[in-house]
């Protein structure tokens, strides 16, 4: 105690003197001695995880100026142009060549996906979390677990040997009540089109946007969901109005993490696909291919300008994909739940 009561209220000597406050120190200061009061082991960490930062930043520069080089020097001789050209022909003496075809490919498809994939994997994270007994909430998720793991060559042996057979039924039945619209128009050729590649993808999305999916929707505060169901709102409202608001930003971080995945998807496109190199309006013909699935098919046959041709279109690719991942990233930041971090 700073004082001792005295025995004589009126007798003030017996009061002792409080010590000096302690002088206050600035937050550098506070700052620069919690720097200095680190173990060892403490800034031996800190130093490999700011090194291993750098180093990432490093290789994607290493990789980015790379692609850049290369694509410059492909473009340079290109006669066409690069970005509408609906031609490949890196052979020709002069090479015509462009993207406007693999671009083509790679959205549609990718969208495909995303429309087929996105609802099911939410209805499958939903189904889980709030509608599934205790007992298959864990065999379910240990199966959506083994498809993140399958590689893409699986499925893409699967889809040509088991899924493309099973797709006539589908394409006739398309093409005999929406054909008129041309979107879904049927030449009875190999169901090998764009909307066998959209749903090759949609199956090779789905355990990544479910899995992510679900452990946000775990993440919700049971106070909502309790004081949903205390003023009467049944399980379904209680879902649509404290369950998905609260995890919208990270289904759309999950469905673009999907997209990623999409976008870039080699060997099971190219396994499936047949491409033409031409755009058709309908989504049941041979498609015009993808970036991936281009470089992959042509690639080992190529010549050195081929190669920079086709790297110059993994360039537009790696660019895509950057764009997609940064899009992510942006909508987890302002949930700062799903993001751990401040900023």
């Amino acid at each position: 105690m700073w004082f001792r009561r005295p025995e004589n209220p009126m007798d003030t000597t017996q009061i002792a003197d409080a010590p000096p406050p302690t002088p206050k120190t600035s937050t550098g200061e506070q700052k620069r001695a919690a720097r200095g009061a680190t173990r060892p082991g403490d800034r031996i960490f800190l130093g490999l995880s700011r090194g291993s930062g750098i180093l990432l930043l490093v290789i994607m520069a290493a990789i980015a100026g790379f692609l850049t080089y290369r694509a410059v020097l492909a473009i340079s001789k290109d006669e066409g142009n690069f970005l509408t050209t609906f031609e490949w022909n890196t052979g020709t003496n002069p090479p015509v060549f462009g993207i406007a075809v693999l671009a083509y490919g790679t959205i549609v498809s990718s969208i495909i996906a995303m429309i087929i994939a996105v609802p099911v994997a939410v209805a499958i994270a939903l189904f889980l979390t709030h509608y599934a007994p205790r007992r298959l909430r864990g065999p379910i998720a240990y199966v959506i677990d083994l498809l993140a793991a399958v590689p893409s060559i699986v499925y893409g042996l699967w889809g040509a040997l088991i899924l493309v057979p099973q797709l006539n039924g589908l394409f006739g039945w398309l093409n005999d009540y929406f054909g008129w619209t041309g979107i879904f128009s049927w030449q009875q050729g190999a169901p090998r089109s764009m909307l066998t590649v959209g749903i090759l993808l949609a199956i090779m999305i789905l355990p990544i946007i479910t899995n992510v999916s679900r452990e946000v929707f775990r993440q919700v505060p049971q106070m909502h969901e309790e004081a949903a169901l205390a003023l009467g709102a049944t399980r379904w409202e209680v879902i649509r109005m404290a369950v998905l608001p609260f995890g919208r930003s990270g289904v759309i971080s999950a469905s673009m993490l999907g997209l990623g995945r999409a976008l870039g998807e080699t060997m099971a496109v190219a396994t499936v696909l047949s491409p033409d190199f031409l755009i058709h309006a309908s989504l049941l013909d041979p498609g015009g291919g993808t970036f991936a699935q281009n470089i992959a098919s042509k690639f080992s046959e190529a010549t050195e300008f081929g190669r920079d041709a086709l790297i110059a279109s993994g360039l537009v690719l790696f660019v895509i994909t950057l764009l997609v991942n940064g899009a992510a990233r942006a909508i987890i930041a302002r949930r700062k739940e799903y993001s751990g971090a401040n900023a």
